[in-house]
């Protein structure tokens, strides 16, 4: 049986989920998404007035009755930063041109707030990748390692914890594909295991100093370490600067200049866009690979353009 949440707010399911920000989502049909959120399956469409979803969960935990209805309810609001106010974000970065006409056409495209170690381990993931690899590589240890759920016939598996990864070492990740990745990503999941890398105190911490932890995590460098930051610390000033983002900021914002260095370029956007760099960012990175691919990369699968993420 589907339940529902009311959005009363702009929103856009699908320009979310396939905006390149989380990396285990997929199409069911024309309507329906299927994602993992947690220890939830969720299959999700969005209606008038809001979201309608259905759910399964992981070990053995009941799916029915009120309390659950209202903890997946509050996952979902979460998750799509329902508690944001959009319209005062969209009135601060509007002033732009350019990121007006992006929102303009990709109303309700919302920055997600992501589980800090699955959101980490998709960045390390994205490094010289593209995405539908990156894909491949969350599926991978995710099917090789978490627990399984299976909601109307389909099977999926959460995604496996800091010290499960840990223990399945560098040589498993290797072989599920992950390549020169894998022994980051088993830094990161040994840091996390031995407390040494917090992700829940990185959301208390000043974004600079959140970033520079990140930084000082082996493989990971400034833009996974702002993608980390933007998708699953709460830090919306963060602006991960990739191939299209660097890419839009030459051509609209530097023509006819020498590209500045990445890092100049950060500096510049988090003064130009100022609080909500982050959603400014999103908007510019979505457009520009949507003008430069089209529609056609949502077929079967979303965001399955072949473009590198770094």
């Amino acid at each position: 049986m589907a339940e529902s949440v009311t959005i009363d707010q702009p929103f856009n399911l699908a320009e979310s989920l396939e905006s390149g920000q989380a990396h285990r989502w997929r199409r069911l049909d024309g309507e329906w998404f299927s994602g993992v959120l947690g220890d939830r399956l969720l299959h999700l469409r969005q209606v008038p007035g809001g979201l309608e979803y259905r759910e399964a969960s992981a070990t053995g935990r009941p799916n029915a009755g009120r309390a659950t209805r209202s903890d997946t309810d509050a996952l979902l609001r979460a998750y799509f930063r329902l508690d944001d106010d959009i319209e005062a974000i969209y009135a601060e970065i509007c002033r732009d041109r350019r990121v007006a006409a992006m929102v303009a056409r990709y109303s309700g495209l919302r920055i997600l707030r992501q589980e800090p170690w699955e959101c980490t381990v998709a960045f390390i993931c994205s490094a010289t990748s593209n995405i539908p690899r990156i894909h491949q590589n969350m599926e991978a240890m995710a099917d090789s390692l978490g627990e399984p759920l299976e909601l109307d016939g389909e099977v999926r598996r959460t995604f496996p914890s800091s010290e499960r990864i840990a223990s399945a070492g560098e040589g498993f990740l290797r072989e599920l594909g992950l390549g020169f990745r894998a022994p980051y990503v088993i830094a990161a999941a040994e840091q996390v295991c031995r407390g040494e890398l917090d992700l829940d105190e990185l959301i208390r911490l000043p974004y600079p100093e959140t970033k520079g932890r990140l930084m000082d995590c082996y493989g990971i460098g400034a833009k996974i370490a702002d993608c980390i930051a933007v998708f699953s610390l709460e830090k919306l000033e963060a602006f991960p600067v990739d191939v299209w983002v660097r890419r839009a900021l030459a051509e609209w914002y530097f023509p006819m200049q020498k590209k500045p260095p990445d890092r100049v370029m950060v500096e510049w956007a988090q003064s130009y866009f100022g609080r909500y760099a982050g959603y400014s960012q999103q908007y510019l990175f979505h457009g520009r690979r949507l003008l430069k691919y089209g529609r056609q990369m949502r077929r079967g699968h979303a965001c399955v353009a072949p473009t590198k993420s770094v």
